[in-house]
Protein backbone atom coordinates (compact mmCIF):
# COMPACT_ATOMS: atom_id res chain seq x y z
CA UNK A 1 0.00 0.00 0.00
CA UNK A 2 2.86 2.29 0.54
CA UNK A 3 4.14 1.77 -2.57
CA UNK A 4 0.95 2.46 -4.36
CA UNK A 5 0.76 5.50 -2.65
CA UNK A 6 4.06 6.86 -3.37
CA UNK A 7 3.44 6.29 -6.89
CA UNK A 8 -0.03 7.98 -6.64
CA UNK A 9 1.77 10.95 -4.70
CA UNK A 10 4.31 11.01 -7.64
CA UNK A 11 1.49 11.18 -10.18
CA UNK A 12 0.12 13.87 -8.57
CA UNK A 13 2.50 16.15 -8.45
CA UNK A 14 3.90 15.61 -12.23
CA UNK A 15 0.29 17.47 -12.85
CA UNK A 16 0.62 19.90 -10.50
CA UNK A 17 4.04 21.04 -11.71
CA UNK A 18 2.45 20.48 -15.50
CA UNK A 19 -0.38 23.01 -14.78
CA UNK A 20 1.67 25.04 -13.24
CA UNK A 21 3.83 25.66 -15.34
CA UNK A 22 1.14 26.09 -18.01
CA UNK A 23 0.27 28.54 -15.51
CA UNK A 24 3.39 30.48 -15.46
CA UNK A 25 4.09 30.41 -19.25
CA UNK A 26 0.56 31.82 -19.76
CA UNK A 27 1.24 34.44 -17.41
CA UNK A 28 4.37 35.49 -18.71
CA UNK A 29 3.14 35.43 -22.57
CA UNK A 30 3.60 39.02 -24.36
CA UNK A 31 0.91 40.56 -25.84
CA UNK A 32 0.57 39.95 -29.25
CA UNK A 33 1.64 36.25 -29.36
CA UNK A 34 -0.79 33.16 -29.23
CA UNK A 35 0.16 30.37 -26.57
CA UNK A 36 1.16 28.22 -29.28
CA UNK A 37 3.04 30.62 -30.56
CA UNK A 38 5.18 31.79 -27.14
CA UNK A 39 5.63 27.56 -26.48
CA UNK A 40 7.03 27.20 -29.96
CA UNK A 41 9.49 29.74 -29.23
CA UNK A 42 10.61 28.63 -25.71
CA UNK A 43 11.09 25.41 -27.05
CA UNK A 44 13.26 26.70 -29.85
CA UNK A 45 15.32 28.66 -27.35
CA UNK A 46 15.91 25.74 -24.99
CA UNK A 47 16.77 23.27 -28.06
CA UNK A 48 19.32 26.15 -29.32
CA UNK A 49 20.83 26.79 -25.56
CA UNK A 50 21.50 23.02 -25.88
CA UNK A 51 22.98 22.58 -28.99
CA UNK A 52 25.43 26.08 -28.05
CA UNK A 53 26.21 23.95 -24.90
CA UNK A 54 27.18 20.96 -27.16
CA UNK A 55 28.92 22.52 -29.45
CA UNK A 56 31.00 24.26 -26.71
CA UNK A 57 31.53 21.29 -25.36
CA UNK A 58 32.70 19.39 -28.31
CA UNK A 59 35.53 22.26 -28.96
CA UNK A 60 36.89 22.30 -26.03
CA UNK A 61 36.91 18.32 -25.75
CA UNK A 62 38.86 18.87 -29.19
CA UNK A 63 41.19 21.27 -27.99
CA UNK A 64 42.09 19.32 -24.91
CA UNK A 65 43.27 16.23 -27.55
CA UNK A 66 45.13 18.36 -29.38
CA UNK A 67 47.27 19.53 -26.48
CA UNK A 68 47.42 16.01 -25.28
CA UNK A 69 48.55 15.44 -28.78
CA UNK A 70 51.00 18.00 -28.70
CA UNK A 71 52.39 17.26 -25.11
CA UNK A 72 52.52 13.60 -25.80
CA UNK A 73 54.85 14.44 -29.28
CA UNK A 74 57.42 16.62 -27.01
CA UNK A 75 57.65 13.82 -24.32
CA UNK A 76 58.61 11.25 -27.28
CA UNK A 77 60.51 13.94 -28.88
CA UNK A 78 61.24 17.28 -26.91
CA UNK A 79 63.47 18.47 -29.94
CA UNK A 80 60.29 17.74 -32.53
CA UNK A 81 57.93 20.86 -31.35
CA UNK A 82 54.76 21.83 -33.16
CA UNK A 83 54.24 25.41 -34.23
CA UNK A 84 51.64 26.00 -36.38
CA UNK A 85 51.68 21.90 -37.00
CA UNK A 86 55.22 22.29 -38.53
CA UNK A 87 57.78 20.08 -37.23
CA UNK A 88 61.73 22.23 -35.85
CA UNK A 89 64.24 23.75 -37.97
CA UNK A 90 66.07 20.34 -38.07
CA UNK A 91 62.80 18.22 -40.06
CA UNK A 92 62.24 21.33 -41.63
CA UNK A 93 65.53 21.88 -43.34
CA UNK A 94 65.52 18.34 -44.69
CA UNK A 95 62.13 19.06 -46.04
CA UNK A 96 63.44 21.88 -47.36
CA UNK A 97 66.32 20.18 -49.11
CA UNK A 98 64.15 18.09 -50.99
CA UNK A 99 61.80 18.98 -54.37
CA UNK A 100 58.24 17.19 -53.03
CA UNK A 101 56.64 16.68 -56.33
CA UNK A 102 52.58 16.99 -55.31
CA UNK A 103 51.00 13.84 -56.96
CA UNK A 104 48.05 14.52 -59.40
CA UNK A 105 45.34 13.39 -58.91
CA UNK A 106 42.41 12.41 -61.58
CA UNK A 107 39.45 14.52 -61.18
CA UNK A 108 36.08 12.60 -61.14
CA UNK A 109 32.38 13.53 -62.78
CA UNK A 110 29.59 13.12 -60.76
CA UNK A 111 27.83 10.94 -63.36
CA UNK A 112 26.00 7.56 -63.45
CA UNK A 113 29.55 5.34 -61.50
CA UNK A 114 28.86 2.85 -64.16
CA UNK A 115 32.33 3.65 -65.50
CA UNK A 116 34.78 2.94 -62.71
CA UNK A 117 38.03 3.23 -64.50
CA UNK A 118 41.81 2.95 -62.96
CA UNK A 119 41.23 6.59 -62.74
CA UNK A 120 40.44 7.07 -59.56
CA UNK A 121 41.45 9.06 -56.88
CA UNK A 122 42.14 6.07 -54.56
CA UNK A 123 44.15 4.52 -57.33
CA UNK A 124 47.02 6.62 -56.28
CA UNK A 125 47.52 4.24 -53.80
CA UNK A 126 48.29 1.55 -56.07
CA UNK A 127 47.26 -1.87 -55.67
CA UNK A 128 47.53 -4.35 -51.93
CA UNK A 129 51.17 -5.36 -53.00
CA UNK A 130 52.43 -2.40 -54.55
CA UNK A 131 51.50 -0.13 -51.30
CA UNK A 132 52.76 -3.30 -49.68
CA UNK A 133 56.23 -2.92 -51.97
CA UNK A 134 56.53 0.86 -51.56
CA UNK A 135 56.33 0.30 -47.41
CA UNK A 136 58.94 -1.47 -47.68
CA UNK A 137 61.09 0.68 -49.60
CA UNK A 138 60.97 3.37 -46.95
CA UNK A 139 64.11 2.93 -45.40
CA UNK A 140 65.12 6.74 -45.28
CA UNK A 141 63.72 9.78 -43.94
CA UNK A 142 63.90 11.35 -47.06
CA UNK A 143 60.80 8.69 -49.08
CA UNK A 144 58.96 9.61 -45.80
CA UNK A 145 58.79 13.32 -45.94
CA UNK A 146 57.97 12.96 -49.21
CA UNK A 147 54.43 11.70 -49.09
CA UNK A 148 53.67 13.40 -46.85
CA UNK A 149 50.83 16.10 -48.13
CA UNK A 150 50.29 19.70 -46.85
CA UNK A 151 47.34 19.88 -44.36
CA UNK A 152 45.49 23.00 -45.95
CA UNK A 153 44.23 20.83 -48.59
CA UNK A 154 41.18 20.07 -46.65
CA UNK A 155 37.98 22.10 -48.03
CA UNK A 156 34.72 21.07 -46.62
CA UNK A 157 33.66 20.38 -42.97
CA UNK A 158 34.08 16.96 -43.08
CA UNK A 159 37.51 16.82 -43.73
CA UNK A 160 38.43 19.62 -41.36
CA UNK A 161 37.26 16.97 -38.67
CA UNK A 162 40.11 14.71 -39.88
CA UNK A 163 42.76 17.30 -39.88
CA UNK A 164 43.65 17.54 -35.78
CA UNK A 165 43.88 13.03 -35.63
CA UNK A 166 45.58 13.01 -39.15
CA UNK A 167 48.04 15.50 -38.64
CA UNK A 168 48.87 13.63 -34.88
CA UNK A 169 49.84 10.64 -36.38
CA UNK A 170 51.93 11.88 -39.64
CA UNK A 171 54.14 13.62 -36.94
CA UNK A 172 54.29 10.28 -34.98
CA UNK A 173 55.33 8.76 -38.23
CA UNK A 174 57.30 11.34 -39.05
CA UNK A 175 59.51 11.28 -35.74
CA UNK A 176 59.74 7.41 -36.54
CA UNK A 177 61.62 7.88 -39.67
CA UNK A 178 63.89 10.83 -38.61
CA UNK A 179 64.76 8.55 -35.27
CA UNK A 180 65.99 5.85 -37.66
CA UNK A 181 68.17 7.96 -39.54
CA UNK A 182 69.78 9.12 -36.46
CA UNK A 183 68.20 13.15 -37.11
CA UNK A 184 66.20 12.85 -33.83
CA UNK A 185 66.13 11.10 -30.92
CA UNK A 186 62.68 9.90 -29.69
CA UNK A 187 61.37 8.06 -26.95
CA UNK A 188 58.45 5.99 -27.64
CA UNK A 189 58.29 4.38 -24.18
CA UNK A 190 56.20 7.63 -23.62
CA UNK A 191 53.30 5.78 -25.58
CA UNK A 192 52.79 3.55 -22.98
CA UNK A 193 52.14 6.09 -20.55
CA UNK A 194 49.71 7.93 -22.15
CA UNK A 195 48.08 5.33 -24.61
CA UNK A 196 44.69 6.87 -24.57
CA UNK A 197 46.06 10.00 -26.49
CA UNK A 198 46.90 7.90 -29.27
CA UNK A 199 43.63 5.64 -29.21
CA UNK A 200 41.25 8.51 -29.07
CA UNK A 201 43.56 9.94 -32.26
CA UNK A 202 42.56 6.40 -33.95
CA UNK A 203 39.14 6.82 -32.74
CA UNK A 204 38.78 10.15 -33.87
CA UNK A 205 40.22 9.01 -38.06
CA UNK A 206 38.33 6.39 -37.85
CA UNK A 207 34.89 7.68 -36.83
CA UNK A 208 36.19 10.45 -39.42
CA UNK A 209 36.10 8.21 -42.21
CA UNK A 210 33.07 6.29 -41.77
CA UNK A 211 30.83 9.99 -41.83
CA UNK A 212 32.56 10.06 -45.10
CA UNK A 213 32.29 6.64 -46.94
CA UNK A 214 28.36 6.80 -45.23
CA UNK A 215 27.79 10.17 -48.01
CA UNK A 216 30.83 10.68 -50.17
CA UNK A 217 30.85 14.12 -51.96
CA UNK A 218 32.84 13.29 -55.52
CA UNK A 219 35.73 13.67 -56.44
CA UNK A 220 37.72 12.54 -53.64
CA UNK A 221 40.19 14.98 -52.21
CA UNK A 222 43.81 14.13 -51.87
CA UNK A 223 43.41 14.76 -48.12
CA UNK A 224 41.51 11.64 -47.84
CA UNK A 225 44.08 9.93 -49.75
CA UNK A 226 46.65 10.88 -47.41
CA UNK A 227 44.09 9.85 -44.32
CA UNK A 228 43.90 6.52 -45.44
CA UNK A 229 48.03 6.01 -46.08
CA UNK A 230 48.28 7.85 -42.60
CA UNK A 231 45.92 5.23 -41.45
CA UNK A 232 47.76 2.27 -42.90
CA UNK A 233 51.22 2.70 -42.34
CA UNK A 234 50.28 3.08 -38.72
CA UNK A 235 48.78 -0.32 -38.38
CA UNK A 236 51.74 -2.01 -40.38
CA UNK A 237 54.59 -0.19 -38.77
CA UNK A 238 56.58 -2.19 -36.72
CA UNK A 239 57.04 0.75 -34.02
CA UNK A 240 53.08 1.27 -33.80
CA UNK A 241 51.16 -1.97 -34.84
CA UNK A 242 51.16 -3.60 -32.23
CA UNK A 243 50.18 -0.71 -29.62
CA UNK A 244 47.86 0.48 -31.94
CA UNK A 245 45.97 -2.67 -32.37
CA UNK A 246 46.00 -3.97 -28.43
CA UNK A 247 44.66 -0.41 -27.72
CA UNK A 248 41.90 0.09 -30.90
CA UNK A 249 41.58 -3.63 -32.18
CA UNK A 250 38.08 -3.47 -31.58
CA UNK A 251 37.66 -0.16 -32.80
CA UNK A 252 38.93 -0.99 -36.12
CA UNK A 253 36.64 -4.08 -36.33
CA UNK A 254 34.15 -1.94 -35.81
CA UNK A 255 35.04 0.32 -38.77
CA UNK A 256 35.43 -2.81 -41.18
CA UNK A 257 31.96 -3.76 -39.99
CA UNK A 258 30.58 -0.37 -41.00
CA UNK A 259 32.26 -0.22 -44.26
CA UNK A 260 30.99 -3.49 -45.30
CA UNK A 261 27.70 -2.92 -44.14
CA UNK A 262 27.97 0.53 -46.47
CA UNK A 263 29.02 -1.64 -49.33
CA UNK A 264 26.03 -3.76 -48.80
CA UNK A 265 23.22 -1.07 -48.13
CA UNK A 266 23.98 1.53 -50.40
CA UNK A 267 21.83 2.14 -53.34
CA UNK A 268 22.86 5.00 -54.85
CA UNK A 269 23.79 5.68 -58.61
CA UNK A 270 27.30 7.48 -57.80
CA UNK A 271 27.76 4.26 -55.56
CA UNK A 272 30.35 2.65 -57.84
CA UNK A 273 33.02 4.87 -57.13
CA UNK A 274 32.43 5.47 -53.46
CA UNK A 275 32.80 1.52 -53.33
CA UNK A 276 36.02 1.07 -55.04
CA UNK A 277 37.25 3.27 -52.57
CA UNK A 278 35.80 1.35 -49.38
CA UNK A 279 37.31 -1.92 -51.16
CA UNK A 280 40.69 -0.58 -51.16
CA UNK A 281 41.13 1.05 -47.97
CA UNK A 282 39.43 -2.46 -46.86
CA UNK A 283 41.94 -4.40 -48.94
CA UNK A 284 45.02 -2.01 -47.69
CA UNK A 285 43.79 -3.21 -44.02
CA UNK A 286 44.06 -5.63 -44.79
CA UNK A 287 47.88 -5.94 -45.00
CA UNK A 288 47.87 -6.20 -41.16
CA UNK A 289 47.67 -10.35 -40.66
CA UNK A 290 45.31 -9.57 -37.14
CA UNK A 291 42.92 -7.54 -39.46
CA UNK A 292 43.12 -9.60 -42.55
CA UNK A 293 42.43 -12.27 -40.40
CA UNK A 294 39.00 -10.76 -38.74
CA UNK A 295 38.15 -9.22 -42.18
CA UNK A 296 37.91 -12.96 -43.97
CA UNK A 297 35.77 -14.18 -41.09
CA UNK A 298 33.24 -11.39 -41.67
CA UNK A 299 33.60 -11.29 -45.32
CA UNK A 300 32.83 -15.20 -45.42
CA UNK A 301 29.04 -15.68 -43.78
CA UNK A 302 28.15 -12.22 -45.78
CA UNK A 303 28.99 -13.78 -49.13
CA UNK A 304 27.65 -17.19 -48.03
CA UNK A 305 24.52 -15.68 -46.72
CA UNK A 306 23.80 -14.27 -49.80
CA UNK A 307 24.60 -16.96 -51.85
CA UNK A 308 22.05 -19.03 -50.39
CA UNK A 309 19.40 -15.82 -50.96
CA UNK A 310 19.91 -15.97 -53.96
CA UNK A 311 19.86 -19.56 -55.16
CA UNK A 312 16.46 -19.76 -53.02
CA UNK A 313 15.17 -17.18 -54.96
CA UNK A 314 16.04 -18.60 -58.09
CA UNK A 315 14.95 -21.79 -57.29
CA UNK A 316 11.16 -19.88 -56.69
CA UNK A 317 11.76 -18.17 -59.59
CA UNK A 318 10.96 -14.66 -57.56
CA UNK A 319 12.45 -11.45 -58.28
CA UNK A 320 15.83 -10.50 -56.77
CA UNK A 321 17.38 -6.99 -56.07
CA UNK A 322 19.31 -5.71 -58.78
CA UNK A 323 21.26 -3.47 -56.47
CA UNK A 324 22.10 -5.96 -53.21
CA UNK A 325 23.64 -8.29 -56.02
CA UNK A 326 26.01 -5.39 -57.90
CA UNK A 327 26.81 -4.55 -54.52
CA UNK A 328 28.28 -7.91 -53.34
CA UNK A 329 30.74 -8.76 -55.94
CA UNK A 330 32.94 -5.91 -54.46
CA UNK A 331 32.94 -8.41 -51.04
CA UNK A 332 33.88 -11.03 -53.38
CA UNK A 333 37.18 -9.20 -54.81
CA UNK A 334 37.90 -7.76 -51.59
CA UNK A 335 37.58 -11.33 -50.15
CA UNK A 336 39.30 -13.07 -53.02
CA UNK A 337 42.22 -10.43 -52.84
CA UNK A 338 42.96 -11.09 -49.05
CA UNK A 339 42.70 -14.66 -49.58
CA UNK A 340 45.53 -14.65 -52.18
CA UNK A 341 47.27 -12.14 -49.95
CA UNK A 342 47.52 -14.70 -47.51
CA UNK A 343 48.18 -17.12 -49.38
CA UNK A 344 51.31 -15.39 -50.81
CA UNK A 345 52.58 -14.55 -47.41
CA UNK A 346 52.54 -18.11 -46.47
CA UNK A 347 52.53 -17.20 -42.78
CA UNK A 348 49.20 -17.79 -41.00
CA UNK A 349 48.75 -21.07 -39.33
CA UNK A 350 45.16 -23.08 -39.46
CA UNK A 351 45.08 -22.50 -35.91
CA UNK A 352 45.20 -18.91 -36.12
CA UNK A 353 42.45 -18.73 -38.86
CA UNK A 354 38.99 -19.25 -38.61
CA UNK A 355 38.36 -22.32 -39.82
CA UNK A 356 34.92 -22.82 -38.53
CA UNK A 357 33.96 -19.78 -40.51
CA UNK A 358 36.04 -21.28 -43.75
CA UNK A 359 34.31 -25.26 -43.07
CA UNK A 360 30.74 -23.05 -43.32
CA UNK A 361 31.47 -21.28 -46.46
CA UNK A 362 32.65 -24.71 -47.98
CA UNK A 363 29.51 -26.77 -46.97
CA UNK A 364 27.83 -28.02 -50.13
CA UNK A 365 29.12 -24.75 -52.05
CA UNK A 366 29.83 -26.97 -55.29
CA UNK A 367 25.88 -27.66 -55.34
CA UNK A 368 25.02 -24.39 -54.87
CA UNK A 369 27.50 -22.64 -57.82
CA UNK A 370 25.92 -26.21 -59.92
CA UNK A 371 22.92 -24.52 -59.65
CA UNK A 372 23.50 -20.83 -60.23
CA UNK A 373 26.27 -21.10 -62.64
CA UNK A 374 23.62 -20.86 -65.70
CA UNK A 375 21.53 -17.50 -64.40
CA UNK A 376 24.15 -15.93 -62.65
CA UNK A 377 27.82 -17.10 -63.76
CA UNK A 378 29.99 -14.02 -62.71
CA UNK A 379 29.12 -14.84 -58.92
CA UNK A 380 29.33 -18.34 -59.57
CA UNK A 381 32.61 -17.70 -60.92
CA UNK A 382 33.65 -15.82 -58.05
CA UNK A 383 32.56 -18.47 -55.90
CA UNK A 384 34.38 -21.03 -57.50
CA UNK A 385 37.55 -18.78 -57.07
CA UNK A 386 37.44 -17.63 -53.60
CA UNK A 387 36.39 -21.49 -52.74
CA UNK A 388 39.46 -22.67 -54.52
CA UNK A 389 41.88 -20.96 -52.20
CA UNK A 390 40.49 -21.88 -49.54
CA UNK A 391 40.96 -25.43 -50.41
CA UNK A 392 44.09 -24.71 -51.29
CA UNK A 393 44.84 -22.46 -47.87
CA UNK A 394 43.87 -25.91 -45.73
CA UNK A 395 45.60 -28.35 -47.99
CA UNK A 396 48.89 -25.94 -47.45
CA UNK A 397 48.33 -25.90 -43.37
Amino acid sequence: MEIKGGRENQVWFLKISKLALAFAIIHSKPPGKSCREYIEHLARSVSEGDFGWKSKAEALEAEVLRLRQELLLNKICPRFCLENGKPDASAKTLLDQECINPTTYSSQLEDSGCDVSSDCAFDSLGTASDFHQSEHSVNTSKQWLERVLPLNLCTTSKEKSLTAPVQFLQHLLEIRKLSEGGILQADFTELEKDSSTICNSVSQLLDGLTVFYSNPTFPFSSFLTEAVCVLVSLITDTKFSNHVLKKCFKKLKEFQQNLVQIILRTGSVNRFQALHAISHTLILLGRNNMLRRSLISLLLPEVRQFAEQLLQVHQLQAKYDITQYENIFPLCMILEQLLQNEAEERNVSSSECDEEGKIQFLKSLDQIILLLSDEFPLFSLYLWRVSILLNSAQTAN
